[in-house]
């Protein structure tokens, strides 16, 4: 790639890889469920042009609860007390500012104060604020009601949409404290690893925003390191029965086997290695290989 387009790229933001095929798919289509529901309770409760005010602000949650499920801007709390607070903050300024311009501004400005203050920063917040300004007469005479009804209960109904069609798949769990996560087995000569609330006190110092938390910021790390000292090995790797092993594979092809028994060979690398699987993939299947395409498969040994 020329030089002047790679700088090109990296200022305007675009990524280097995209998501996988299978994962766009996923994503389109349980935005598009979400909507669903969410639309037809608030056509139940609001007249078309206030529905048209409202629904936009839950598309948008939408995309993050489907698209990046597992970003601290779309879990459970950061959705329900983002569109709440801001609901509530839009409603305020609506009855207390007279100039619908002054008053929509502040909607939104102090929407995402209050949602720093209560830790529940969610984008989409502030066009729920917005709509409670805007919105028509029959929207104003709900009052503050309209933070419970139409907004809390479209929230309600698109989270537990978010958890149902998430759930089969367990590598975007949602919310991400159901995430299982291999957890890294190190001998006593390897470098300790850094800690969840090291990496939140170095963001914190840092003052930096991360779309990531920092338990899957720690798997990168974990990860690159796994990946350098595989990379420095010379592929003589021993397993044990009553083990575990990972793959790493982000995706559908995310599993972890334990092995259950090995039966020797002339040559070490022919030795047939028995194994369950134990998550992820195939869960509870059983399978059977050589100890050389285990050590391909295996990228790091977890601790269950």
């Amino acid at each position: 790639m020329p030089p002047l387009i790679a700088r090109m790229l990296r200022f305007s933001g675009v990524p280097h890889a995209s998501y996988r095929a299978n994962e766009q798919v996923i994503a389109a289509l349980g935005g598009a469920l979400g909507i669903l529901a969410t639309m037809g309770v608030t056509a139940w409760l609001l007249e078309g042009p206030d529905a048209v005010l409202i629904v936009p602000s839950l598309g948008a949650t939408a995309v993050l609860l489907f698209a990046v499920p597992h970003s601290p801007l779309a879990q459970p709390w950061a959705v329900f007390g983002g569109h709440v607070v801001s609901a509530l903050v839009g409603v305020a300024c609506a009855q207390i500012v007279p100039s619908t311009l002054a008053a929509a501004a502040l909607a939104v400005g102090l929407a995402i104060g209050a949602m720093h203050v209560t830790r529940c920063i969610h984008p989409p917040g502030g066009a729920t604020a917005l709509a409670a300004v805007i919105g028509s007469p029959a929207l104003h005479a709900l009052g503050f009601g309209y933070a419970l009804a139409p907004i809390a209960l479209n929230v309600l109904i698109i989270l537990l949409v978010g958890f149902a069609f998430n759930y089969p798949f367990p590598w975007r769990r949602y919310p991400v404290s159901l995430m299982h996560y291999a957890k890294p087995v190190r001998g006593p000569s390897d470098a300790a690893g850094f800690t969840e609330m090291q990496i939140e006190a170095a963001m914190a110092k840092l003052n930096v925003v991360l779309d990531i938390t920092a338990e899957e910021v720690n798997q990168v790390f974990e990860h690159a390191r796994r990946e350098a000292e595989a990379e420095a090995a010379d592929g003589d790797r021993q397993f044990a029965p009553g083990r575990s092993y990972c793959n790493d594979l982000p995706g559908p092809e995310w599993a972890i086997r334990q092995i259950i028994d090995e039966r020797p060979s002339a040559r070490p690398e022919s030795d047939l290695v028995v194994y369950r699987v134990t998550s992820g993939a195939r869960k509870q299947s059983v399978g059977s290989c050589t100890r050389s395409a285990f050590a391909a498969w295996a990228r790091s040994e977890v601790q269950r």
